[in-house]
């Protein structure tokens, strides 16, 4: 094993780690521990800033374009205009930085950070926006999502990027990755361009992530289904798995399918098969190549959580954001290899059994096996093996009955209790003519807030197939008469739409929000002000909120270093909003200040108390 694997297995960097040697229940904290949530708590803003407290200071690390600093590569520079090339950009940060993970090298101040680029503003992406496409503009989209792996340093001045760095990569929608697991090689995964479908050309649409106890990175496929098109008229000749899955000609976001015919459904309809999945990148070997998991399910990928069932089976909790989509679990067959790698523990991806969540009106939940030929996955249910069963697997959540959701997103497990929370992000047609009635774990109608729900696996073991639920909160302004909130306190700080969760290792919950930058400072949401992160102490219900963001951003991909001393958080798609008919982004953050004066940025933030101390305190 390589030292640096070594040094993160032992780091307890990963929640994983800390549910191995946790004792069950909250841990009490020692005489000389500082008071958590002992920071000065931000107010809800509109200001067109980032906005921490006074006991704390951030700095920019990341922003789109910046060089990853890739060994024997070119490092170029990011063009304010927008003019840098596809071949540049496949080698500088991605665009709308998402999920992040930081994995300790071989001393404490150096480490990798890996993180998520979602998708594309193609109008800032472009010199000349959208005007025209072209075949470059394709090949420069497809470089500006997938994953950046950077080496960083700890230096007297704050955390910075190591260039050039042998472990640097960027890992995009043109990288070659392998398909495994039970879907690979099978009907539905061949092409023309790869008939044994055991191979694909890329990752996109990466949104949440998570992280194995053997030190690998998991990436989450989300709405890979916006870049497959092809003709209108081929949207008459459609799949129930199509019109489920999105993937319809005519309603895409962007014109590959003209410019590369792999994304043309019409031509090569099997080629949207091969995304919508969890993909693992080892981030300490840069020459391996990326694995999709099909095991774990295709649906628009939300989180990929890992902790360990009692007897060291592996365990993978995954949401699909989409409303009225599932929640899901992965039990690996086999047990991890403690302090094994890649070569140990991979297959343990492959081999498993796929659940889907039912929440039921007591408060009791089941976890429904996905097994064909049980509960009606079988040719007559229309699956005719297992891979149609993984491949399809929002329509077998439909035929065992699994409970449809506010459209989920990240999962955390708390490090000492094991308590699994899930961000419920919001859900507009909750109750509406033809759409599913609010239920006892979705309890609003037009749910325009979202919420945080938890649950707790039978015996404290996530390999049981039940479990007791509640919610934790259920976000919007309480002073709004039907706004339905509550909260686990009387002085929590409100907050809308959650989206990112992390635990850190001392069991504060960070929470991060998605308010669509068209509704921020608007009813019902003016008091709400722009996206935010709050931090939660689950043991007592109290809720602060940490962090303001710039105007249209969302807040996103949050991960504390192992001794608590720095957070990283992204700033994604800053300005987004242009709904004032000019066409200009309402913020021009970080190299701006007012909007119009320079491109919006998204971007990583390390975030740090002035006096070293422990975040959150």
């Amino acid at each position: 094993m390589p030292l640096d694997r070594r040094i993160f297995l032992q780091s307890g960097a990963a929640a994983v780690v800390a549910l191995l040697h946790g004792s069950g229940a909250h841990a009490s904290p020692s005489p000389n521990e500082p008071a958590m949530l002992g920071f000065t708590a931000v107010p809800a803003s509109l200001r067109d800033a980032v906005v921490v407290p006074p006991e704390y200071e951030w700095q920019l690390l990341y922003p789109w374009g910046t060089p990853t600093g890739v060994k024997g590569q070119p490092m170029p520079a990011f063009a304010p205009d927008g003019s840098h090339s596809a071949a540049d950009q496949a080698l500088q940060a991605g665009m709308h930085h998402d999920g992040m993970h930081f994995f300790p090298l071989a001393t404490p101040d150096r480490a990798l950070l890996v993180m998520n680029h979602e998708y594309t503003d193609e109008q800032l992406l472009h010199a000349d926006g959208i005007k025209e496409w072209t075949a470059e503009k394709v090949r420069k989209s497809l470089y500006a999502m997938g994953v950046s792996v950077i080496e960083i340093r700890r230096t007297r001045d704050g955390w910075r990027q190591v260039r050039p760095s042998p472990y640097a990569r960027r890992v995009h929608g043109n990288t070659s990755m392998r398909i495994a697991g039970p879907a690979a090689g099978t009907p539905l995964m061949r092409t023309q361009a790869n008939p044994a479908g055991d191979e694909v050309f890329g990752t996109f649409a990466n949104c949440a992530m998570g992280v194995t106890p053997w030190g690998t990175y998991l990436t989450c496929e989300e709405n890979f289904h916006g870049y497959f098109g092809g003709p209108k008229e081929a949207a008459n000749d459609l799949t129930p798995a199509q019109r489920r899955y999105g993937t319809v000609p005519g309603s895409h976001w962007v014109d590959y399918w003209r410019f590369d015919e792999r994304f043309d459904m019409s031509r090569h309809p099997n080629e949207a098969h091969r995304f919508g999945w969890v993909v693992e990148i080892d981030p300490f070997d840069p020459a391996a190549k990326p694995v999709k998991r099909t095991a774990l399910g295709r649906k628009r990928q939300e989180s990929a959580t890992c902790t360990l069932a009692k007897d060291q089976r592996l365990v993978v909790y995954m949401g699909d954001d989409a409303r009225f989509e599932y929640i899901y679990k992965f039990v690996s067959h086999g047990k991890v290899s403690s302090g094994g790698g890649s070569a140990a523990n991979g297959r343990l991806l492959d081999e498993g059994t796929l659940y889907v969540a039912r929440f039921d009106a007591d408060g009791r939940g089941r976890w429904l096996e996905l097994i064909h030929g049980r509960n009606g996955l079988d040719a007559a249910g229309g699956f005719a093996d297992q891979a149609e069963v993984l491949i399809h697997a929002r329509l077998a959540g439909d035929v065992v009955g699994g409970t449809r959701m506010d459209r989920p997103e990240w999962i955390a497990v708390h490090p000492q209790t094991g308590e699994v929370y899930v961000t419920l992000t919001n859900n507009s047609q909750r109750g509406e003519p033809g759409k599913p009635a609010p239920d006892a774990a979705n309890p609003r109608a037009g749910n325009l807030f979202g919420g945080i729900l938890r649950w707790r696996e039978d015996g404290g073991d996530a390999g049981s197939e039940g479990f007791a639920w509640d919610h934790f909160a259920l976000a919007g302004d309480p002073a709004q008469t039907d706004s339905g909130a509550r909260y686990p306190s009387a002085n929590a700080d409100v907050f809308g739409s959650p989206d990112g969760l992390h635990f850190d290792s001392g069991g504060l919950l960070w929470i991060q929000t998605d308010m669509s930058g068209q509704l921020i400072g608007k009813p019902p949401y003016a008091s709400l002000g722009n996206n935010q992160m709050l931090c939660a102490d689950p043991a007592t219900g109290r809720i602060k909120r940490f962090l303001t963001a710039p105007n249209g951003s969302e807040v996103t991909g949050c991960v504390v270093t192992p001794d608590r001393h720095t957070l990283f958080v992204n700033i994604q798609h800053p300005g987004e909003s242009r709904d004032d008919g000019s066409g200009t982004p309402t913020s021009a953050w970080p190299d701006g200040t007012e909007p119009g004066s320079a491109r919006p940025r998204s971007a990583t933030l390390a975030i740090r108390r002035r006096d070293g101390g422990i975040v959150g305190s």
